[in-house]
């Protein structure tokens, strides 16, 4: 008698077939949803400096893979990736033609994620682990229905505007009710050490043009500098600093791929006094010029009429 066959192996191909279908250009492709966008490398892609928003990152097909603070994070199609915080690391690909990368990224909306926490929290919820700023997750069934049905939707205009936001908070609730939960509320609650270092980063993300200096986050974050410096660095897995100087860079790279701005303009805007002082560490940190980069960047980035753009910066 022969076995049945595995329903998890049939969906991880339909959800592929759906998003070869939604996604037939390399590089990115967003849609009806803001911020969400499809990822797809026809080729194997080395060991290169990224930057990804607080989102949930599901592959498909292909494999790839997250370094940071000497640790990896798998992410493939039995695996999905959660970034409570945004987060700059180096990420690699597995991909060929015969078996391209596929995968899409659903950025977490923290409205919702906030309105999902306050239920959870006055139905006793507990958040069962301790929160970490990005984790690898085994991919559960209904997980992984709840993600079919919402590429499934995504085929259709109407289906997509009208059906496309349920489904978008019932995955944030998969998310925020499993192993990953816990960082995501914690993110939430600016009590906890863990989120008054969200709230340093987003500061860092929206004041990034402007100067920013160490003792002043601490000082907002109520913590003494050491200690800031020590939660900093258990969330994030790097110093404020490097931080701060990644971020410009990323932005930077951003501004010169979409915008066309040239190096000198381009690190004026993300606030380096000098310009070759940006293009020795953009080089160092990117392994490219400036002027390559933003070449390279502007072959992966295909974006759909219409969709709107990210504040963050992300890679394959």
């Amino acid at each position: 008698m022969s076995a049945s066959p595995d329903p998890s192996l049939a969906r991880q191909a339909r959800m592929a077939q759906l998003i070869d279908r939604l996604a037939p250009d390399e590089g990115y492709t967003l849609c009806a949803l803001p911020g969400l966008r499809f990822m797809r490398a026809n080729r194997s892609v080395p060991r290169t400096p990224v930057l990804y928003e607080p989102s949930i990152v599901v592959v498909c097909s292909g494999r790839k893979r997250g370094y940071v603070g000497g640790r990896v994070y798998h992410y493939n199609a039995q695996q999905f990736l959660v970034l409570s915080v945004p987060l700059p690391f180096e990420g690699e690909t597995d991909a060929s033609e015969a078996e391209p990368m596929l995968a899409m990224s659903i950025p977490i909306d923290l409205q919702v994620a906030a309105e999902i926490a306050m239920e959870l929290d006055q139905a006793g919820v507990r958040i069962a682990e301790a929160p970490l700023g990005i984790m690898s997750s085994p991919l559960d069934d209904r997980f992984g229905n709840t993600l079919l049905r919402l590429l499934e939707a995504l085929l259709s205009p109407v289906e997509a505007r009208l059906l496309g936001p349920g489904i978008l908070r019932e995955i944030l609730y998969c998310v925020m009710t499993g192993s990953q939960g816990g960082a995501l509320r914690a993110a939430l609650t600016h009590r906890s050490q863990f989120g008054k270092i969200s709230k340093a980063l987003l500061r860092i993300h929206r004041d990034y043009t402007k100067p920013i200096d160490v003792a002043t986050l601490a000082q907002e974050a109520g913590m003494s500098l050491a200690a800031f410096h020590a939660s900093f660095k258990a969330v994030t897995l790097t110093s404020p600093i490097q931080y701060l100087k990644t971020t410009r860079l990323h932005k930077a790279r951003l501004l010169m791929a979409q915008s066309g701005l040239n190096a000198a303009t381009a690190s004026s805007r993300v606030g380096y006094e000098s310009s070759s002082q940006f293009s020795r560490e953009f080089k160092r940190y990117f392994g490219r010029t400036p002027l390559e980069e933003a070449r390279q960047m502007r072959g992966l980035l295909t974006q759909a009429p219409g969709a709107c753009e990210s504040p963050f910066v992300s890679a394959q």
